[in-house]
């Protein structure tokens, strides 16, 4: 894939840019080896004081981040608008908290005395320049996610953006270092995919993450077992979205529709599957498919817009063909399933019925606004249609009893369980998944202490 800004809502090549060769790639390995071993030596106040101003610069640029945003991968301007003044708000959580979270931890003397200290600790240290391999969906605050905890910690950061963002990956560059940011302590690599193994191979990279699809979680995970790297994957997600009897069924709608289209559809996190009790199947179903219907398709850069295109080509007609798929092996269209005539790669908000385990679209993440309904009969068909996919990111749960709460919670898998609401991300919560989601977690302490050599400090009598 060529590394290039195309414009989905029309096809067209904006920019085109070189794919760095070894020689550049090299001499940016060296700078992050060299920068880190006195990066590593700031405090947390002058950390602090450096994002924070990477916070400011970034609010100061909303509007223009925000368009670029738009034309690189296609949300809805005041989506893209949120995306960057959630990204400057963890900037501001993780300047604020850091600290805190990296505290030197002491266990009582009285636990350690048998082993013959006089005080022990444990102490959070950085482990060096991180590889981190970021999808399109979320350009900006993917890369923050990972950033922000990781230049706290005192690690340095090597970026390896989708192809087709490529603007945004030398804003986060620029900015980081335009907050004063010594050089070398973030730098973008702009190469292509089969570039990533030679990169993780190199002695000086010392962990990675990847927020991306199955596959190249699988690549990344093959070579860093190989050389013994940690690494943190945040993969796809299927994420059930669970309505019973008690539910307040015309809010669980409302609410539905925008975890359903968030991002055109695009986010891992997104309510795929609708789980709904045969009580109140048909309410919700009904009250779904109208919202769904009554969406605004068209021009992301119009506020008034509710979806946008999809990111590339290849991604609406791989979406195609699961829609495709499933309707030949009898699923109902209550709305949707058509591509639009004319240019970009558009395509409607379309719900599924009837969906059968043998559907692809059934155990397959759809990554565009459709969704799929199913009928259970009781909480216990509902979890076991739940957790019947190969991924395990999070889940929503629609109910006001409390009793039902606690067995979601306890039988669901998933990373996170949303009890009324929809999925979202928060600096101050963990978030990553199990099963075919991946491993490890981002965000909050969890997050940030996965980059770090937790230490054991002993002092003898």
């Amino acid at each position: 894939m060529p590394i290039a800004t195309v414009n989905p809502a029309n096809g067209e090549t904006l920019k085109t840019y070189q794919a760095m060769g070894e020689e550049e790639v090299e001499r940016r390995l060296q700078l992050a080896e060299a920068t880190f071993r006195t990066y590593r030596t700031t405090t947390f106040d002058e950390r602090a004081r450096m994002l924070h101003r990477a916070a400011g610069l970034l609010d100061g640029d909303l509007d223009e981040v925000a368009r670029m945003l738009t034309t690189e991968m296609g949300k809805p301007l005041r989506q893209a608008r949120a995306e960057a003044a959630k990204c400057a708000k963890a900037m501001r959580w993780y300047a604020d908290n850091a600290a805190d979270l990296l505290a030197d931890e002491e266990p009582d003397a009285a636990d350690v005395k048998d082993s013959g200290a006089s005080r022990a600790l444990v102490r959070y240290r950085p482990l060096g320049p991180v590889l981190a391999v970021m999808p399109w969906n979320f350009p900006l605050w993917q890369v923050v996610r990972f950033a922000a905890p990781a230049l706290m910690a005192g690690n340095v950061g090597l970026l390896k953006h989708a192809s087709n963002v490529p603007q945004t990956a030398l804003y986060l560059e620029d900015l980081f270092h335009r907050a004063g940011f010594p050089e070398g302590t973030f730098q973008t690599l702009l190469i292509g995919s089969a570039a990533v193994d030679d990169v993780l191979r190199d002695e000086r990279v010392r962990a990675a993450t990847l927020t991306g699809s199955e596959p190249a979680g699988r690549a990344v995970a093959s070579t860093a077992g190989e050389m013994i790297k940690k690494t943190v994957l945040e993969l796809g997600g299927s994420d059930p979205f669970v309505v019973m009897p008690s539910a307040d069924v015309e809010r669980a709608a409302q609410v539905a529709v925008t975890a359903r289209v968030q991002n055109n559809g695009q986010s891992c996190i997104a309510a795929k599957r609708f789980i709904v009790h045969t009580d109140v199947y048909d309410a919700f179903a009904e009250r779904f498919a109208a919202r769904m219907k009554a969406l605004t398709v068209g021009d992301p850069m119009e506020d008034g817009t509710d979806v946008g295109p999809l990111a590339s080509e290849q991604g609406r007609t791989d979406l195609e063909e699961l829609v495709d798929d499933a309707v030949r092996s009898g699923a109902t269209v209550l709305c949707g399933g058509e591509r639009p005539d004319g240019p970009g790669w558009f395509y409607p908000p379309t719900v599924l019925a009837d969906i059968t385990r043998e559907m692809r679209i059934h155990r397959e993440e759809a990554f565009g606004p459709v969704a799929t309904l199913y009928r259970a009969a009781d909480l216990d068909e509902a979890v076991l249609i739940a957790n019947d996919s190969p991924f395990g990111l999070s889940s929503n749960v629609w109910t006001r009893d409390e009793d039902e709460v606690d067995r979601f919670v306890r039988d669901l898998e998933a990373g996170g369980v949303f009890v009324n609401g929809m999925t979202a991300s928060h600096p101050a919560l963990p978030f990553g998944g199990v099963k075919r989601s991946g491993y490890g977690r981002e965000l909050s302490g969890h997050g940030i202490r996965e980059f770090c050599n937790i230490t054991t400090v002993w002092h003898g009598a």
